[in-house]
């Protein structure tokens, strides 16, 4: 549910501005209305910021290597630490940088071998000039009179030195200022150099917290800042009886505290529902059960407007039953359940509370479970290995053995089922199944629509979209699953768009005229009609990601050869038995393991999108354009 916000606007005495702050966000529940602002003090609050932000990065990068080797680190608290961390950065860097540098320059003069570049200069202060070169083979070649020295060749270049005079044309190669020998070792010094940086940044990982706790200190600073520096005065007011304002957004339920806080310390308060312009955050409260579904939210990055629709409840359960029928597998499923909850006690081991994340996973593995068992699907093993047990969980009409009359027959008396039998009947009752989840999920966010815009006449217009899909439906069981297409399905499908053109604009005004503007949209209505049969064909994805990860995994069992190996091996030594045993089991491993890695793609780019696009964006509207509500408050108090 998505709690309704007060516009709320809070005015004290400018001279006790920042009591009055510190007051509100003890209170810790107005979202203050942002604004575009700016000071010096702002400034170097968001510049300490960055460093801190950029010191803890720093540090975490070293965590593994402090585990490796600890050394017990004894804070120096005259130390700022932060910039202690950057300054010790900057260092290695530079240090760094110099190994480089030396680097390319040892590899620039190694071919001379080493000498002493101020050997060079004391020869030319007595006299003698020495110009080295590096020449190619036919420019050596073609030098004529002009006289040098080899010293050495490769390949493709001579090493050559002229003594007193330079070679017309030819560049002399630039005399390094330290030797071959100085070089390297002072890249042993800096790499040294280095080491021991690492170590004590190693060492001071141990004191991250302090970081982190000067972070929040810095980000609590700067929302006072900005709360500060975004109020408003009132002009004309007597001496020293000047006063200032904040506006924001407050939840309903939360209104009577800044009531009392209002009373308590003299602010006079206005509160009231947010106008059409406005844009409140968005706070959505959920019971222990929907909640887990948060997480994904989060990872999505996706809010739904203050006026949009929290779909939190039917996102949850839709997306779980997309998660199973994608992953399909029952053993999977178990592999899934296990590390989810050896991942969720680990946590709460740590922390003493089970994360939402691992509850959304153990119920979404079960839920693969249940389903994996229905189809007898475990490792994608041929329904007659598997034990008797197992045989008896699968539905007749997902066992292929079965004849499509199973066909519950309460639903036959509404789909007349073709007569000619299709090559697998389970894979028929999938589909049948995708398609049915399909307009189960559309036909509720259209009822949504309804509801929320009764008692306008345009939720009639919404009426009518939802008997014209109802039609789509039983056409697009006709056209692909041989369905015969039932006598009022083509009355659906002209009537609910006729429906819509008469009510889609009845806002108020000429009704006559308000039909005419509907029918002014005619062509973008014809094309999200359009859409609309798209959409529930689109549910199909289900049935073939499933099918695809089935097929893969049968693909890999058959490359283990696992079953060849059961059945005898004759005249095959016990190591031969062993090693293809071993090869088999490395292939089952390998192969699932890699099958689950796609799943979990596939559930990302099909069972979100079926939810996020089909369902909320193109049914229900939602442009995810909220952000979520942020109460001004003290550290950590970031939700009610």
């Amino acid at each position: 549910m998505i709690v309704p916000m007060k516009k709320v606007a809070i005015i004290g005495l400018d001279k006790l501005q920042d009591d009055n702050l510190t007051k509100l966000r003890n209170l810790g529940v107005m979202h203050i209305e942002k604004k575009a602002v700016h000071s010096e003090v702002l400034s170097s609050l968001l510049e300490k910021k960055a460093d801190l932000d950029k010191a803890a990065g720093i540090l975490r990068s070293f965590a593994l290597k402090t585990k490796e080797a600890f050394v017990p680190f004894v804070l120096d608290t005259s130390i700022d630490i932060g910039a202690h961390v950057l300054d010790l950065s900057e260092k290695r860097k530079a240090a760094q940088e110099r190994v480089y540098a030396d680097m390319r320059e040892i590899s620039r003069i190694e071919k001379w071998g080493d000498f002493d570049p101020a050997a060079f200069k004391s020869l030319a202060e007595h006299g003698i000039s020495l110009f080295l070169y590096e020449l190619p083979k036919k420019a050596y070649e073609n030098l004529g009179e002009q006289q040098v020295i080899a010293l050495g060749r490769d390949k493709t270049n001579v090493y050559c030195v002229a003594v007193n005079t330079a070679l017309t044309g030819e560049q002399p190669f630039q005399l390094p200022e330290k030797s071959l020998s100085t070089l390297r070792g002072e890249i042993t010094k800096q790499k040294a150099e280095i080491d021991g940086i690492e170590q004590e940044l190693s060492t001071l990982y141990s004191q991250i917290s302090l970081i982190e706790t000067d972070l929040l200190d810095a980000s609590g600073a700067i929302e006072f800042e900005t709360a500060k520096v975004g109020m408003e005065g009132v002009s004309d007011c007597p001496d020293g009886m000047a006063v200032s304002y904040i506006t924001g957004f407050v939840p309903a339920p939360e209104l009577d505290l800044v009531k009392r806080a209002a009373a308590e310390n003299g602010w006079a308060l206005y509160a009231s529902d947010p106008a059409e312009t406005d844009m409140p955050p968005t706070l959505i409260k959920s019971n222990a059960v929907v909640r887990i579904i948060e997480p994904l939210f989060s990872f999505l990055g996706t809010v739904p407007g203050y006026r949009e629709y929290d779909v939190s409840p039917s996102y949850l359960l839709f997306f779980s039953i997309f998660f199973a029928m994608i992953f399909g597998d029952a053993a999977y499923g178990c592999v899934l359940f296990a590390m989810s909850t050896l991942a969720g006690l680990a946590f709460r081991k740590k922390t003493g509370k089970m994360p939402d994340a691992a509850k959304l996973f153990m119920w979404l593995s079960f839920c693969t479970i249940v389903w994996g068992a229905l189809n007898g699907a475990w490792f994608a093993a041929p329904y007659e290995a598997l034990p008797t047990f197992l045989q008896a969980l699968v539905l007749p009409q997902f066992n292929p053995k079965v004849a499509l009359e199973a066909f519950p027959g309460i639903l036959q008396k509404l789909f007349k089922i073709p007569a000619e039998q299709p090559g697998n009947t389970a894979y028929w009752n999938v589909q049948f199944l995708c398609f049915s989840i399909a307009i189960i999920q559309l036909v509720y966010a259209r009822l949504k629509n309804i509801k929320k815009l009764l008692p306008s006449p345009v939720a009639l217009a919404q009426a009518g979209w939802l008997v014209m899909m109802i039609g789509l439906y039983f056409l697009v069981l006709s056209m692909l699953l041989k369905v015969e297409l039932p006598g009022f399905a083509a009355y659906f499908i002209g009537i609910g768009p006729a429906v819509y053109f008469i009510f889609a604009e009845q806002k108020g005004g000429n009704p006559f005229v308000n039909v005419l503007k509907s029918f002014s949209n005619i062509l973008p209505t014809f094309l999200n009609a359009v859409g609309s049969f798209a959409d529930i064909i689109s549910y199909i994805r289900l049935f073939a990601v499933g099918l695809a990860g089935t097929s893969i995994a049968q693909s890999f069992n058959s490359m283990s050869g696992i079953g060849a190996m059961a059945g005898g091996g004759a005249g095959a030594s016990a190591v031969q038995i062993a090693l293809k045993l071993f090869a088999a089991v490395l292939i089952l491993i390998l192969g699932h393991g890699l099958n689950i890695i796609m799943n979990a793609l596939s559930v990302i780019v099909h069972g979100v999108r079926l939810n996020l696009l089909e369902y909320a964006g193109n049914h229900l509207a939602i442009e995810w354009s909220g952000y979520s509500y942020k109460p001004f408050a003290v550290g950590q108090k970031k939700n009610i």
